[in-house]
């Protein structure tokens, strides 16, 4: 029997991330009293002044289709954002806006990858990374951070994996899943090696607006006119403006590739939601955003806290206090268990749900996101304790 899927399917995995919260929601559709760790969303609602600009948007008729690249007030909005906040001096041109940030990289996957060429991943690693890579026919080299370094990449573990096939360097700070923050001097070593190599790097800086203790949050293409010319950023509006649903995400890159995403984006997707553009406009341009941010983010202090000192106090975890997002990636490989079984075996017993480390490249840790309440949280990591006490009795 001829089969009827392509080979590149049979590569790709479904997403352990959307898998357990799945089985999270159902089990608590039927009743059970979940603590659900899983969502890699905020759970806050979008602010009000955000949508009602959507709302107006739809009053006025902004129902039809636009251009492919997006709405061209939101992509120089866009391109004045990356030129002052993130000293990046992109044009309008560079700028396309996406069905979330995770088109943006998959759009960027389809436009520059190709079979024999080669993706250096740090692991852990955001899930999908290596399934773009895998869908554009590519290879990924993995290279495995340690938790001794807070999971972050070095400039010779780099120089390292680099080979003659070598194109691009996946970079995501803030992480997820670690919550890892690289500092200007990691990126100024990092950059480096890029440039000795001419590899592009592409920054993925979704979380940006969510940093703690004083981080300061570096584009690696502000470096230097010299590594801008390399650099290729995605982000989006769904983690800082609790927009997730709202699927608005952008790519940022060199004129020649941003050129090439566009066509292929007018050839799939076409123009993102019409009237869900004008809510980006009005999350980039209204005052009151930073308000906003600023009450989710002290929240999120507040909950990575009191998560992170739980976590500390269960013997068998090692966890690195995370410095960006709102994710935690314990070690819990003291207890004998695979991450899978782990996470499978915590959700049945203690009905707290949690993603496997397996999924971002690390079957020794499980990730955990903070983006719930403070009851959930604590609620969660004391059923996580008892659920440890027993394996290791």
């Amino acid at each position: 029997m001829v089969t009827t899927l392509a080979t590149r399917i049979g590569q790709v995995k479904p997403s352990l991330t959307l898998a357990i919260a799945a089985k999270a929601k159902a089990m608590k559709a039927a009743g059970e009293d979940i603590c659900g760790f899983g969502a890699g969303e905020p759970d806050f609602d979008t602010p009000e002044f955000i949508k009602a600009a959507a709302v107006r948007a739809l009053q006025d008729g902004h129902t039809k289709y636009g251009p492919a690249a997006g709405m061209p007030a939101l992509r120089e909005a866009i391109a004045t954002k990356l030129q002052t906040e993130n000293q990046l001096p992109f044009q309008t041109e560079n700028v396309l806006v996406t069905n979330g940030g995770k088109q943006s990289l998959f759009n960027l996957a389809m436009t520059m990858l190709q079979p024999g060429d080669e993706v250096i991943l740090p692991a852990p690693y955001w899930v999908s990374y290596a399934a773009m890579v895998a869908m554009a026919e590519a290879t990924a080299v993995v290279v495995k951070t340690e938790e001794a370094n807070q999971f972050k990449m070095t400039a010779a573990q780099l120089d390292a994996a680099i080979t003659p096939k070598t194109k691009l360097l996946m970079l995501n700070s803030p992480s997820n899943p670690t919550g890892a923050v690289y500092s200007r001097a990691e990126l100024e070593a990092i950059a480096e090696v890029v440039l000795k190599h001419q590899l592009y790097v592409v920054s993925d800086e979704i979380y940006e607006k969510l940093i703690y203790d004083g981080c300061e949050h570096v584009s690696i293409g502000s470096l230097s006119p010299e590594i801008f010319q390399r650099t290729i950023v995605s982000s989006g509006f769904a983690k800082a403006y609790a927009m997730t649903g709202w699927r608005l995400g952008y790519l940022a890159a060199p004129t020649d590739i941003a050129k090439a995403a566009i066509t292929l984006q007018s050839h799939s997707t076409s123009n993102v939601c019409t009237f869900a553009q004008y809510g980006a406009l009005e999350a980039l341009a209204n005052p009151a955003s930073e308000k906003a941010i600023a009450t989710m983010h002290r929240a999120f202090t507040e909950r990575r806290e009191v998560i992170y000192q739980k976590l500390a106090a269960i013997p068998g975890v090692t966890c690195p206090k995370p410095m960006g997002a709102f994710y935690v990636f314990p070690n819990i490989s003291a207890f004998g268990l695979d991450s899978i079984a782990f996470c499978d075996r915590l959700l049945e017993t203690q009905r707290v749900a949690a993603v496997p480390g397996i999924a971002f490249g690390a079957d020794e840790c499980i990730r955990m996101s903070y983006a719930t309440d403070l009851p959930t949280i604590e609620t969660g990591c004391d059923r996580l304790a008892t659920f440890a006490s027993a394996l290791e009795s």
